[in-house]
């Protein structure tokens, strides 16, 4: 997809890959085992996850606000996966430059996340330009992440995005 330049694409797959990483986080960071067998029971299901003896729906924000308090790149990356699957601006970035949709807050955080774990560089401007270079490396990221995770290496240890 980076080779034909399918970016939105490939993003939408890295916020597949993080959507799986953040239920991760979430299951496994529930210690009573039969609240997690029943969440995992859910899923088999195909039953959206509901709090044991409730009709209180487990959300996505629920979900990537706990990783988030973990791992605290995860809320933004969330954020800009979810701008790319869903119709909006962010669709037309073969046109113009998506990230100016963004806060700068949220600008911020994309651009120093990118230089803490991959040496983007802070005086960039942020564009698809830009950041496509990177799209490999981050994906990599968090899929690995999510493998250590589910493979249970203790959350203090893994390495972030």
């Amino acid at each position: 997809m980076l080779q034909n330049r399918l970016y939105g694409q490939a993003i939408s797959i890295l916020r597949q890959e993080l959507d799986s990483m953040v239920r991760a986080i979430f299951l496994l960071n529930e210690p009573d085992l039969s609240i997690r067998n029943h969440f995992i029971r859910q899923t088999l299901n195909n039953t959206k996850w509901t709090l044991p003896n409730a009709k209180t729906i487990v959300t996505d924000r629920q979900m990537v606000d706990l990783a988030s308090t973990l791992f605290g790149w995860t809320k933004s990356v969330y954020k800009l996966g979810c701008a790319f699957i869903h119709l909006s601006p962010m669709n037309d970035y073969n046109n113009e430059n998506p990230f100016l949709h963004l806060t700068q807050e949220e600008v911020d955080d994309v651009k120093e996340h990118l230089n803490n774990y991959h040496g983007f560089s802070l005086t960039n401007e942020l564009n698809m330009q830009t950041v496509t270079p990177y799209l490999l490396r981050v994906f990599t990221k968090v899929s690995d992440n999510l493998g250590y995770y589910i493979g249970g290496v203790a959350s203090d240890s893994l390495d972030t995005f």
